[in-house]
């Protein structure tokens, strides 16, 4: 990873900038900066094992999770999602919306997000099907992606990695982290 802080776009509204790995009472966890434009989020999703914690400086937050009514935060408001709860969230305002907060235990979020922007700007604002199937195969453990569908997360995802390896579309990833058990989760702090 570069050297803190960095900035890393999607070109698809949202912008991350990565101020640094810090130590807190509870462990290690990763700071981080965030633009969205009006309507700009990511999608339903899960970190399986990280908490992650935001506070609005700017702007309207809305957020949902699954089954609940949609909310909203504006500046000066926390949203925290406990690891393991599925959600999204998304520009609600019609300016830019600025929040700052973390994910703990790092894990390899900071990677996971790297590598995902990167192919979201190199295809328009959506990932590349083998990168993404790469992403969501290797770090299954810590993360999913949940608008899609179960059927194309359990058999198409799992086959055009399969075709990714034959092919040779992963040699970008050749120093990918490993990915990151809860059992490790549990005994380091990473």
């Amino acid at each position: 990873m570069p050297s803190y802080p960095y900035t890393i776009d999607n070109s698809a509204g949202e912008q991350l900038t990565f101020l640094g790995l810090t130590r807190a009472a509870t462990g290690n966890r990763i700071e981080v900066d965030g633009t969205a434009r009006p309507g700009a989020g990511p999608p339903m999703h899960v970190h399986y094992l990280q908490e992650e914690r935001v506070l609005v400086v700017t702007g309207r937050a809305g957020y949902q999770v699954p089954g609940e009514p949609e909310r909203f935060a504006g500046p000066g408001e926390v949203v925290v999602w406990p690891a393991g709860t599925p959600h999204r969230w998304w520009n609600a305002g019609d300016s830019e919306l600025r929040m700052t907060g973390w994910c703990a235990p790092p894990g390899n979020v900071e990677f996971y997000l790297t590598a995902l922007f990167a192919s979201m700007k190199e295809n328009g604002g959506r990932p590349g099907l083998f990168d993404a199937a790469f992403l969501t195969t290797r770090y299954q453990t810590e993360f999913a992606m949940l608008e899609l569908p179960p059927v194309a997360r359990r058999l198409v995802i799992p086959l055009v990695y399969a075709l990714g390896l034959a092919l040779g579309k992963y040699t970008k990833y050749n120093d990918a982290p490993p990915p990151i058990t809860l059992e490790q989760s549990r005994t380091t702090n990473h």
